[in-house]
């Protein structure tokens, strides 16, 4: 494969509306869960990675506006109308109000209004793996195509729709999310927007990575559940590595997929312990933002390029004391160590699952 480059887009969240903003709070174990008066369905007070500055209305287009906006106004407007450039946008479900109608059908319009594209967008939905699955065709594009870069934007907003849907599966947490943990006791579900910027070479002097390889699989187990024994993940990082030409003992650090649910915290862990990763330092996002469903793959490598560029691993926000079977190596602390090759990985309903691996690039 070809040598493929990646750097920042833009990232929003409940805590920053930058990768800088956010990378901040986090070092600060800043978190933007917080709990949302009525915000259930009986009017019960959930903790949500809520966004307070968006209105209440128009939420997810109003998100996007804004990403795009940062967009333009650091990378300049000819880098998103160039012919050569492809956009890939990872969501869930888009602007959930307009069903019955096309959910996806006001991002089209915005992107190409905000962005002046000329190329058809593309919309990857495959429940909470999508981030990681589009930054993996993002690859594919550039290795295959006459695209030079593939821009993939992250986004999803919180509605009811999501809220009581989590609720009716008796998934969501009563108190901030607790990744990993003895204590956990659930999701909490967030917003944000996250967007990285794919290139056969380097945009400019910033800090890049380079893309090494990636896989998805499937365990088909149940709709919601993953495979108890981790089946699918296993599979997915195994190719992830292959294809990489990777081994477990160079892997630095994992950005795990930890939703906080006792059924996908546990999986990850005997996954990672088949891989040969039970040491291997990790952590799990969802305490500072919640989870953002298709915006989490993205803001997450986000900020885990964010901790290369710094050599300094964040915390798991909620973790104290571990609560799978097999003792992962989660951390407890923020911690500066030398950080150079990481894996990334998701999971999500149907079974999915996702990895990619990532290698910081020389500073010019």
């Amino acid at each position: 494969m070809s040598e493929i480059f990646m750097t920042y887009g833009t990232m929003i969240t409940p805590i920053g509306n930058s990768a800088s903003e956010n990378f901040n709070a986090m070092l600060d174990q800043k978190s933007g869960v917080q709990f949302i008066e009525n915000s259930g369905f009986n009017q019960e007070n959930w903790p949500l990675g809520k966004i307070t500055s968006l209105p209440s209305e128009e939420r997810y287009n109003t998100l996007l506006k804004r990403a795009c906006h940062n967009l333009v106004e650091v990378h300049g407007g000819d880098l998103f109308s160039d012919e050569k450039t492809l956009i890939i946008v990872s969501s869930t479900k888009a602007d959930i109000d307009a069903l019955p109608k096309d959910t996806f059908a006001s991002t089209r319009t915005i992107l190409k209004e905000e962005l002046e594209l000329k190329n058809k967008i593309v919309v990857i939905s495959n429940a909470c793996i999508s981030g990681v699955i589009a930054i993996n065709t993002a690859t594919d594009y550039l290795q295959h195509s006459n695209y030079e870069k593939v821009v993939v934007i992250g986004i999803d907003a919180l509605s009811d729709f999501i809220v009581y849907g989590f609720q009716s599966l008796f998934a969501l947490s009563n108190e901030p999310s607790k990744p990993f943990d003895k204590n956990r006791k659930g999701i909490c579900i967030g917003e944000a927007c996250g967007v990285v910027i794919l290139s056969k070479e380097k945009l400019n002097d910033s800090f890049h990575v380079n893309y090494l390889g990636g896989s998805s699989s499937n365990d088909a187990n149940h709709i919601s559940g993953p495979s108890r024994t981790g089946e699918g993940l296993f599979r997915s990082v195994t190719k992830t590595m292959e294809r990489a030409s990777v081994a477990a003992a160079k892997i630095d650090f994992i950005s795990a997929h930890g939703t906080g649910t006792n059924y996908n915290d546990e999986m990850e862990s005997i996954a990672f312990d088949r891989l040969g990763l039970i040491g291997t330092p990790l952590n799990s996002l969802k305490g500072y933002f919640g989870h953002t469903l298709g915006a989490a793959g993205l803001i997450e490598v986000i900020s885990t390029m964010k901790m290369m560029e710094h050599n300094t691993l964040l915390k798991s926000v909620g973790f104290e004391e571990t609560g799978t079977t097999r003792a992962i190596n989660v951390l407890k602390e923020n911690k500066k160590q030398e950080v150079t090759t990481i894996l990334k990985t998701a999971s999500g309903f149907g079974g999915g699952n996702a990895s990619l691996l990532l290698k910081k690039c020389p500073w010019n």
